[in-house]
């Protein structure tokens, strides 16, 4: 699913353009992931906990940060959301008995002095990347025992991917002792591109992968369906998750038009990408693959 919208930073418009989606895999029953996606926030929450319950802390986490989003709209700060976030953790918890969890990850657009920024955030291994002017960075720090181990210079971020603790996580959203989130702000610049994910991306599809895809798809949704069907043809070992959002300073884009010569009918047609609607041949000839939601 996709959808847009605007933002205005002291007299200069932004407009927000995101696509995203989810998937349970080819090997797990139930999708325990969870995503909210309100115009100023978007985020992913990966729960764990055993049969029903990680699907239950994921979706009490998201559920908080939208419904407290929404008291405040367009005036959200990094306090508003830091509080959200301890809710969001006492919620589960009493839900939870503390036995299950979730980690979070996402991107919000927050005012500060006057000016917007992205306030990125983590807990767990969920993910926030961003490709911006031809430069693709990993923002969030995954709170896992392998990152501990890459960051003591134990072990190298190639051998991380396949180490067999690569899944144990240290820090969560209702349960454990370690629940603080890390936070990162950034300014919002015309042409960015975020993306927000869980793990069963990033587990198949390497960085690399990832960005290739993020830089051939004009479309946020576009980019959505290619990763996840990226993890799927991988194994699609995990539940998959993806959001991407698109930065688009709309004043600019309006200079543009008024100062550029208008396009050539051919050029017009060689810079409009349909959407792709239809399941590529070797999809249809896997059979494991279910419709996406």
């Amino acid at each position: 699913m996709s959808g847009d919208a605007a933002i205005d930073a002291a007299g200069r418009p932004f407009r927000l353009e995101y696509g995203f989606g989810s998937h349970r895999g080819l090997r797990r029953q139930l999708n325990e992931d969870s995503l909210v996606v309100t115009g100023n926030l978007f985020a992913v929450a990966d729960g764990m906990g055993g049969h029903e319950a990680g699907e239950v802390a994921s979706r009490i986490c998201v559920e908080t940060l939208a419904a407290g989003v929404r008291q405040v709209r367009d005036d959200l700060t990094a306090e508003d959301l830091q509080r959200l976030m301890v809710s969001a953790d006492e919620a589960i918890r009493r839900v939870g008995g503390s036995r299950a969890g979730t980690t979070l990850a996402g991107v919000a657009i927050v005012r500060e002095q006057q000016g917007l920024y992205w306030m990125v955030f983590n807990v767990g291994d969920s993910r926030v990347y961003r490709l911006s002017e031809g430069r693709f960075t990993q923002v969030s720090v995954d709170h896992s025992e392998v990152q501990e181990l890459v960051d003591q210079g134990h072990l190298r971020p190639e051998e991380a991917r396949r180490h067999p603790r690569r899944h144990v996580i240290t820090r969560a959203l209702g349960t454990g002792e370690a629940s603080e989130a890390d936070f990162w702000m950034l300014p919002v610049h015309d042409g960015d591109r975020l993306m927000v994910c869980s793990d069963g991306l990033t587990t198949d599809v390497e960085d690399e992968q990832v960005r290739a895809v993020l830089s051939a798809h004009h479309g946020p949704q576009d980019a959505v369906d290619a990763l996840i069907d990226g993890a799927l043809r991988a194994g699609g070992r995990d539940n998959i998750t993806v959001i991407v959002v698109d930065v688009e300073d709309t004043a600019s884009e309006q200079e543009r038009v008024v100062t550029s010569p208008r396009a050539a009918a051919d050029e017009e047609r060689q810079t409009t990408r349909p959407r792709r609607d239809t399941v590529d041949e070797a999809d249809a000839a896997d059979g494991e693959q279910e419709e996406r939601p």
